[in-house]
């Protein structure tokens, strides 16, 4: 039975949601035009901003469990936008249960991000413009999931990138940090694009981007219209994402302060994909071949992330290849459909929580190790940084799903999902993810026994390995417990029925194997993977690469998808602006110039008739005379005809 979709207009408390994106907007302008007079305090304003967005948030969340379940929403149109012909669009907020976990995600897990950085920039002489820069990206962030329409959406997507590029490129000092900034800003403009024509083609075929007319409007489409949108709103969510084949922006991004890291992989950019399939669940839940496709996206990815990850030796390259990977699983799960969307939700909040741990605690590890990242170079470290040992040994067990923490609960049901998709492709998804399982908990326990015990092999210039002062650990220990609840909380705490009113009603098919077994195989796959990886590397490893197989030269190598899109579509882009720029120089450009030409020394050489004699002038009218009088006589004598 078809669903008409309706969203209330916002009364009381929740008449106030436009204040969730203007405290950290207002916070962003007044540290990025206040100038060094808010250097000793620009910091702390900064994170109570993002921690007053959390409370009102909190306060709008609890408004909104008090509506019944059919009226859980809250729309606020706060003024026309455009209004042009046929198109109308409000610059408008929706708080609904989607968008209002997602608020809670952001700002809860910004919250701890920034009291964090406060420590972790105190020296940095730019910290007051980083904290605006944070706030600008918390507040396009609240933007995007707050829109009532894709305009709106797309207004925050686009601030997201734009804050992504400034913060990546933050120390632009670096040459790697100015590159990464820059591959990450275009390779998000690919994806951006797609968004954009897949929002034109909707005002086009629907006559409006309001999430309610457009989806009570989609099964009026035809399947081919549905699936090309389709397409191109996932294009945009791939390279939001950092999903193939848009993937390769995301680990160079680790150039940035990890604050910054934690920031887009846990909470916020990285999970704007997620949110805009989610959010359009009923295009794509309209076409079982675009389902496939999605499905198909994260399968690729999650296992080509776990692959990648096991063979990097830089401790926040093998967290960024691990959300790569982890963000798939999401993907698998939207893509399922029905209630494996709600699946995905789960396990993107409760990564949100054990990926900002270990984010966090790699730059822990970084702050008392002299900037090192080389977890070849670490080891033994368990002795000096008991919180950051024991907060990041929670985030290691959640993430291989080991019960009862959270990834046991998130991330295994999306598993059983994969293996009840109802045709086929329930073994090739199913297993796909079973072995990602086994080979997360191999790489993420390389990088904890490398990092945290075994020999000490630390370099000459690290005398003195230490724990991080309290303004960096008390967030870790904080994360640390929403990294072991969260998944059981969100599991059992009636979160799928919460979003049903987004997500709609799922269909039931008969699994392939039974729950329990699934169930069983992921925990037997993720301890088998650990132990491979304890036994190898529990002595260390050694300092410098070695001679490795194909499999592991091909995984330093990024599967040679670099090579791959620079053969592909960097090297014959730049031959073909080259020859464009040689076409416009020569060609076009050449014929206006030599029209320009041509006519100047036309004129010019007319110029020298034009002597100012008078005899010169006399004898070019006896000249003329003469033609004209010889023109009549020759007529006259028959001469011409």
């Amino acid at each position: 039975m078809e669903q008409t979709v309706e969203y209330a207009h916002a009364t009381g408390a929740l008449s106030g949601i436009w204040l969730l994106v203007a405290i950290p907007l207002a916070s962003a302008a007044i540290l990025l035009l206040s100038g060094k007079r808010a250097d000793k305090w620009g910091h702390w304003l900064g994170v109570f901003a993002v921690a007053a967005s959390f409370v009102l948030g909190l306060i709008f969340f609890f408004s909104l469990r008090g509506l019944d379940a059919g009226a859980r929403s809250a729309q606020q149109s706060l003024w026309d936008f455009i209004t042009v012909g046929g198109l109308h669009v409000d610059f408008g907020l929706l708080f609904d249960p989607l968008s209002g976990v997602f608020v809670l995600l952001i700002t809860g897990v910004g919250s701890l991000i920034h009291l964090y950085a406060v420590g972790y920039m105190q020296h940095d002489p730019g910290r007051r413009k980083f904290f605006g820069y944070f706030n600008l990206f918390v507040a396009a962030m609240l933007l995007l999931v707050l829109g009532n329409n894709y305009v709106m959406l797309y207004f925050g997507w686009e601030g997201v990138g734009l804050a992504s590029y400034l913060l990546i490129s933050f120390w632009y000092n670096r040459p790697s940090a100015a590159t990464a900034g820059k591959k990450a800003f275009l390779m998000n403009r690919v994806g951006d694009a797609g968004l954009a024509v897949g929002i034109f083609l909707m005002f086009a075929t629907l006559g409006s981007t309001q999430y309610s007319d457009v989806f009570n409007g989609v099964s009026s489409l035809s399947s081919t219209t549905v699936l090309i949108m389709g397409i191109l709103l996932l294009l945009g969510a791939a390279g939001k994402s950092g999903q193939f084949p848009l993937q390769a922006w995301l680990p160079d991004a680790m150039e940035g302060p990890t604050p910054v890291s934690a920031l887009i992989h846990a909470a916020t950019m990285v999970t704007a994909g997620v949110y805009l399939i989610a959010r359009s669940n009923a295009i794509f839940s309209a076409n079982h071949t675009l389902q496939l496709i999605v499905v198909s996206v994260g399968a690729v990815t999650l296992l080509m992330g776990c692959i990648i990850g096991a063979a990097k030796d830089d401790i926040k390259r093998v967290l960024a290849w691990s959300t790569v990977s982890q963000i798939g699983y999401m993907f698998l799960g939207v893509g399922l459909g029905g209630g494996a969307y709600a699946l995905a939700i789960i396990h993107l909040l409760a990564h949100g929580f054990f990926k900002a741990n270990m984010f966090l605690g790699a730059g822990s590890v970084m702050h008392g190790m002299h900037d090192q990242v080389d977890i070849r170079r670490f080891g033994g470290l368990r002795k000096y940084m008991k919180w950051t040992w024991l907060t990041f040994m929670m985030g290691w067990l959640a993430i291989i799903g080991i019960p009862p923490l959270s990834g046991f609960f998130s991330k295994d049901p999306i598993i059983e999902a994969a293996f009840e998709r109802g045709d086929w492709t329930s073994w090739l998804f199913g297993w796909a993810a079973l072995i990602g399982a086994g080979l997360t908990a191999f790489y993420m326990t390389r990088l904890f026994v490398l990092t945290f015990h075994g020999p000490e092999r630390y370099t000459d210039d690290i005398k003195h390995p230490h724990e991080s002062p309290p303004v960096m650990y008390i967030p870790l220990v904080l994360l640390a417990i929403g990294s072991i609840v969260a998944g059981g909380l969100l599991h059992y705490g009636g979160f799928q029925d919460w979003l049903r009113p987004v997500t709609g009603e799922g269909v039931e098919h008969d699994p392939v194997m039974a729950a329990w077994l699934i169930s069983t195989l992921g925990v037997v796959f993720a301890v088998v993977g650990a132990l491979i990886a304890i036994a190898l590397f529990r002595k260390g490893t050694a300092l410098e690469p070695q001679p490795a197989g194909a499999v592991v030269t091909a995984a330093r190598k990024n599967l040679y998808t670099d090579a791959f899109n620079e053969g592909v579509f960097e090297r014959p882009g730049i031959y073909l602006t080259r020859a464009l720029v040689y076409l416009d120089n020569k060609g076009i450009d050449g014929l206006v110039n030599g029209v320009a030409a041509g006519v100047g020394g036309s004129s010019g050489r007319l110029r020298r008739l034009q002597t100012g004699f008078v005899r010169s002038y006399a004898l070019s009218m006896l000249t003329g005379a003469v033609i004209v009088v010889g023109a009549f006589l020759a007529i006259q004598l028959g001469w011409i005809q």
